[in-house]
């Protein structure tokens, strides 16, 4: 149940078509333990939404049956943070609407944000448009 109440809230929040998650990825997650409890569980879909494209969660199974301890910053899937991992989906996003960030087919309508908060995610993250 959790599992889909996260989906459900982070791809309405990120506007993502997100309409089913696949049962051997249901299985993987039932089947961690979850050291981290809810938040852990939490951020680990809000990463999936993030990640994904098309209507189907995509989940990183290879995450779940890591059992190597890597550092509290580091992921198995080889982003440092989940900054990072946004960063690259920004920058994605980007690429692929040529760099408009405003506007019905822009960045930010992609992403499910407003141009300012796209803008100043930006800056945050320190992306900067190629000469």
């Amino acid at each position: 149940m959790l599992v889909r109440y996260f989906a459900q809230k982070y791809a309405q929040r990120m506007k993502k078509p997100i309409e089913s998650i696949p049962a051997r990825a249901m299985a993987a997650l039932s089947e961690y333990h979850w050291p981290g409890n809810v938040r852990e569980l939490e951020n680990f879909i809000e990463r999936a939404v993030i990640l994904s494209r098309g209507n189907e969660l995509q989940i990183p199974l290879a995450e779940l049956k890591q059992k190597t301890t890597l550092p509290a910053n580091f992921s198995s899937s080889g982003f440092a943070t989940l900054e990072h991992a946004e960063r690259e989906h920004i920058i994605r996003t980007l690429g692929e609407t040529k760099w408009v960030i405003g506007g019905p087919w822009g960045a930010a309508n992609r992403l499910g944000m407003k141009r300012t908060t796209l803008q100043s995610r930006m800056r945050k993250l320190g992306i900067t448009r190629p000469l």
